[in-house]
């Protein structure tokens, strides 16, 4: 069991490429707009299927 966890942990410190902290930043702020976007669209469909729902809808 020891062996193993040596393993586990000498895999983490040295074998990951861990990302930078620039780089988590970025990816957040991309990942943010994508979602933003995403959800404007959703927004946006659902808006007018409901205004086009209200008027045929007796």
């Amino acid at each position: 069991m020891k062996a193993y966890l040596t393993d586990i942990y000498n895999e983490l410190v040295y074998k990951v490429s861990w990302p930078t902290w620039k780089e988590i930043q970025s990816t957040a702020l991309l990942v943010l707009a994508g979602v933003l976007v995403f959800s404007l669209v959703i927004f946006g469909m659902d808006s007018i299927l409901n205004f086009v729902a209200s008027e045929f809808v007796y």
